[in-house]
């Protein structure tokens, strides 16, 4: 732990959270373990692929875009950019069809929010408030305090 909290120091010019891996543990794929960060918090709601007028596009992947899209602009209002995310919180309604576009998932993932992979779990549910959404995912951003 002591190192992680001293690295924060390290980490305050780039205004970036600690990433949490444990000696030993294997690297994960597309998200981290854990995360640590201080600052003002900035929490979503369970975000789904709309666009501003309630539509949703066709596709597993075009609504995962642009939820991210949609979790990035409530970032923006809070201050905060994908570099600030901590920890996303996927719920879908077939994880079948989120391993089947894994590829196209990570490429949209990459496009919207860059190289950041926070903490994350994903969690398959029998089906979500708005019929249409495949996905919906709530987000959790720390922006360093100035």
């Amino acid at each position: 732990m002591t190192s992680a909290v001293s690295s924060l120091a390290s980490s305050d010019a780039d205004n970036r959270p600690i990433v949490l891996q444990p000696s030993g543990w294997p690297m994960p794929k597309g998200y981290a373990n854990g995360m640590m960060a201080e600052g003002r918090i900035v929490v979503t709601g369970g975000v789904v692929g709309w666009d501003e007028h309630s539509v949703f596009p066709d596709g597993f992947v075009a609504q995962a875009r642009q939820t991210l899209e949609n979790i990035r602009a409530i970032l923006a209002e809070g201050g905060a950019g994908p570099q600030h995310l901590v920890r996303l919180t996927w719920y879908v309604v077939d994880i079948e069809e989120y391993l089947a576009h894994l590829k196209d998932l990570g490429r949209a993932y990459r496009e919207v929010l860059g190289a950041n992979y926070p903490a994350m779990a994903l969690v398959q549910v029998v089906r979500l408030v708005e019929r249409a959404a495949r996905l919906e995912i709530e987000a959790t951003a720390v922006v360093p305090a100035r």
